[in-house]
Order: C-alpha cells, then structure tokens, then sequence
C-alpha cells in the first residue's frame, strides 16, 4: 500500500485549549485582574487539573450530560472553596467565562488562516458550541466550521466525537487531521483512523510546565507553530 500522502487530506480538526488558546496565561492574568487573593498561575493549574475527572464524572455516568460550562463552575466552586473565597453569584459566573475569551496563541489566528487555503479547518473540542464561537470571535479565528463533543454527547477521547466529526464533514477518517498539542489527544484520534499532527506548545502549562511525553516519529506531523504545519502540508 503506497503511504497516505498529505494531498489525501481535506479537513484539519483542531484540539483548541491549549493547542489553540493559551488557557493558563488567559486565565492567571483574570485571576490577578479581578484582584482575587490568589497566585493567578497556580489557581489556572488547579482549575485546568479538575477538567479530567470531571469529564469522567459524566463518562462513568457518575454524573448526567453537563457541558464543558458547567463542569469548568463545578471545579471553580470547589477550587474557590478550598481557598476560603467567596464571590457574590454575578462575580463567580463572570469569571467561569474567561473560558470563552481565552487568548489565542501568537501564531494562531495567521496560522489558521494559512492552514485555510488549503483544507477546511474546523474545531473539534470538549468544549461546548457556545464557549468555541465566542473563543473563535475573541480571537478573530477563521474556523470553516465549529464542532464540539457537545454535538456527540461524548467526551474526548470518547471514539464518537472524532468519528462523528469525520462523518459531519462527510469525509471518511483517514481524510481529517487531528491538529492537537497533547499526544493523547492524538492517540485517540489514530485509533479512529484518522490522521496526526503534533504541534508543539511548551508553554501550555506555564514557564515550569512539562508538556505530555511523545515519541520521535509518534505522529504523521510534527512542527512548532501552525505556519510549519501549514510549509509540511504544502509539500
């Protein structure tokens, strides 16, 4: 069988927090704005920390469906708690939806754009329909489309999500590229059959954050920032 070249693919997918936005300095620079009495930094960790368990509350059935919103004020109220602060209601919600006007990396809205004029791009994140078209205007990013596990009622790396995303697009699997920075993200999406694209973000985590361990040659794709992506695409 001849190798998949990168003409074979019509669709870039794309893991947004993280990959996309840049939650941990988004999220320390609010919790410092807004003066509350905590290291913004550790307070971005702690919050981000609680979105894995939470997912899989609602995986396990643990807990019913809740979006993407509800499970990030779950973890802010316990976090909150655990420091002893109180927010009246209004403040607490405000400050659950910096999640929906996270930064977009420095390469990120150019990048997109590039990637553009050549395949469809579009999300395919855990978080819900609403939070991923306000982050995409924050950040004026030029999505063809804005898919969300919302759509599937399943979480990442939940199976459906990325073969629901193939088949919305109607495309078959092996024809979208998962564009992620977390290599388990990526692992999941290969398992469906679909392409891989490594981008790195080694600040993702803050200065003193290790990124998720990966293998040499892991991936279809590897590259720094979505232009190299976009020069490897290009061929």
């Amino acid at each position: 069988m001849l190798p998949r070249m990168p003409h074979d693919i019509r669709a870039l997918t794309f893991d947004i927090f993280g990959t996309v936005v840049d939650w941990y300095g988004s999220i320390a620079a609010e919790v410092t704005r807004i003066g509350l009495p905590t290291e913004g930094g550790r307070f971005a960790l702690d919050w981000r920390a609680g979105y894995p368990p939470a997912m899989q509350e609602v995986r396990s059935g643990a807990l019913p469906w809740t979006n993407i919103d509800g499970l990030h004020r779950r973890i802010l109220d316990r976090i909150l708690a655990a420091r002893g602060i109180v927010l009246p209601e209004v403040e607490a919600a405000a400050l659950n939806r910096i999640w929906h006007r996270l930064d977009p990396w420095p390469d990120s809205a150019a990048g997109l754009a590039q990637l553009k004029q050549r395949h469809v791009i579009a999300t395919l994140s855990n978080g819900n329909l609403s939070l991923l078209v306000n982050l995409a205007r924050h950040g004026g990013l030029p999505f063809d489309a804005v898919l969300s596990a919302e759509l599937f009622n399943h979480y990442k790396p939940d199976p459906e999500v990325y073969l629901g995303a193939a088949r919305l697009l109607d495309l078959q699997p092996a024809q979208v590229l998962m564009v992620a920075a977390h290599p388990s993200d990526l692992r999941a999406a290969a398992a469906c059959g679909l392409r891989t694209a490594y981008v790195m973000r080694p600040l993702e985590k803050g200065p003193g954050g290790v990124p998720e361990a990966s293998r040499p040659g892991e991936f279809d794709f590897t590259a720094a920032s979505f232009h190299e992506l976009a020069r490897q695409l290009a061929g």
